[in-house]
């Protein structure tokens, strides 16, 4: 399957279009969605996704600008070893597998922000490298359906303004925050997640000289190092293509960890209370905070983005890395609503701002 390729400015013109859209979300949603969120337009675009089958309202997916493979997921990706490339700034964040066994690589989000998903092969194993920047969710996932190796595309749609993949074999549509399958041939299925973190690309560098570092296949096709969201993690609220419930008791944009067994949250935690303490243990669960780390979604450069840190999630019985992600409130408060966070004021459960 080919992929429809777009050139740095159109991606961010389409993108900064569809989010001026939302502005006048409250008058023009109902119309909106009845116009797009309808499998008989769907079909008519080309989708072979079988609608008859989904565990989410059909209105709770809307364009998010971009088409189908608008932002082409990266297929055939390129490495270069961390000693080598000068290419990318110290504290620029970089998404690193933790997997006993599995040679070191890491996924820089200056790359990721414009393709979203890497279908790549480590080792032997399948996986999906996946980063939704409207969300700030950076999962890995193996990319193996029914025993079967697949690889994912952008759909170029948006639910609770997380990225919604497919699956190139079913076209199924999966949820990328949670791995779950909502239209489809899967829907109801989930994807096996793999432990990762975003660490600065200068400690990874300094830990794995020889560490693969994943580069894009042309340096001219995309504004890579630059962010097209400037200022998005400093707004007071989700552009307006979120259209759900925001917190009420905690800011929008605040950084939530959330932790994961399998496909259940073990816990959830704030940035801001972990950087304070620098090290917590909670649920069996220790989390460690350290400084080096740039947000990517703060400055235009990437590279110059505020200090968030990097964090460690590890289970307290075997120290094994867990799967966690690092996400904004509004998210939790969207797939998460009755589960608990830990903030500097003790635990809080989320409640939805009137609307």
């Amino acid at each position: 399957m080919h992929h429809r390729s777009v050139q740095p400015m159109c991606f961010t013109t389409m993108r900064r279009l569809a989010i001026a859209a939302g502005i006048v979300a409250a008058v023009t949603y109902a119309t909106i969605t009845a116009a797009s969120a309808d499998p008989a337009n769907w079909e008519r675009a080309g989708w072979q996704t079988d609608f008859s089958r989904t565990e989410v309202p059909f209105s709770e997916i809307i364009p998010g600008g971009p088409p189908k493979d608008g932002i082409p997921a990266i297929d055939d990706p390129v490495f270069m070893a961390a000693s080598e490339t000068d290419r990318f700034t110290d504290r620029e964040p970089v998404i690193e597998i933790m997997v006993e066994g599995l040679p070191a690589r890491a996924y820089p989000l200056s790359v990721l922000m414009w393709h979203e998903i890497v279908n790549d092969t480590v080792d032997g194993r399948p996986l999906a490298i996946t980063y939704c920047p409207l969300c700030n969710s950076a999962v890995v996932f193996e990319r193996v359906i029914d025993g079967e190796p697949v690889e994912f595309g952008t759909t170029g749609l948006l639910r609770n303004s997380d990225l919604v993949m497919y699956d190139r074999t079913t076209e199924s549509w999966w949820q990328q925050f949670t791995g779950e399958a909502i239209v489809g041939r899967h829907a109801g299925d989930r994807l096996m997640m793999v432990p990762s973190r975003t660490v600065a690309f200068a400690d990874f560098r300094a830990r794995h000289p020889d560490g693969d570092v994943l580069v894009p296949n042309d340096w001219s096709a995309r504004a890579y190092g630059r962010n097209p969201y400037t200022g998005y993690d400093g707004r007071s609220g989700p552009y307006p293509l979120y259209t759900g419930a925001l917190p009420a008791n905690m800011e929008p944009m605040a950084r939530v960890i959330v932790v994961r067994d399998g496909t259940d949250v073990r816990t959830m935690v704030t940035l801001e209370h972990l950087r304070n303490e620098e090290e917590i243990v909670v649920d069996d669960t220790r989390l460690i905070w350290r400084e080096g780390v740039a947000s990517a979604l703060d400055s235009a450069s990437i590279g110059d983005g505020r200090e968030v840190g990097a964090i460690a999630v590890r289970n307290t019985g075997d120290d094994a890395p867990l799967v966690h992600d690092i996400t904004f409130a509004f998210v939790v408060q969207a797939f998460h609503p009755e589960l608990p966070v830990l903030t500097v004021d003790g635990w809080v459960e989320l409640e939805p701002e009137p609307r």
